[in-house]
């Protein structure tokens, strides 16, 4: 039985645009797209975490509106659960990333257009087929 990795992911949307962030090079999945996030640390919630890592990675408050999807994707010998929760920004727009290369608002249009990571496929597409 492969090991679980319980991961959370900001489906952020400003306007009728989505944030979507790039993986630095060197990093797993590095150049392909994803909605921000990270692990989830032992005695959080799945808000908590996400708010923590939000935080951490792009300096910015979110406030958590629910959850969208939660998928199992195998990595190798890892499933990645990936719990993707809807979020709105509690301030500007971030400007940089400490795990992320780009980040650029993309409308729903064009999501499809993007090289995603695995993991995040689902919630791509769930958002495709709802919003058009």
């Amino acid at each position: 039985m492969a090991d679980v990795l319980q991961v959370v992911a900001a489906v952020v949307r400003d306007g009728d645009r989505f944030l979507a962030c790039r993986r630095r090079p060197g990093k797993a999945a590095g150049g392909r797209w994803e909605f921000p996030g990270g692990k989830v640390e032992g005695g959080e919630s799945a808000a908590d975490a996400l708010r923590r890592e939000i935080r951490e990675e792009l300096a910015i408050g979110i406030n958590v509106l629910g959850e969208l999807t939660t998928d199992d994707t195998l990595v190798g010998d890892l499933v990645i659960r990936l719990t993707c929760l809807r979020a709105e920004l509690e301030g500007p727009r971030p400007t940089g990333s400490t795990d992320h290369d780009r980040l650029a608002w993309v409308a729903v249009d064009d999501l499809g257009q993007l090289e995603w990571a695995d993991p995040d496929l689902p919630a791509v597409r769930l958002l495709i087929a709802s919003e058009t």
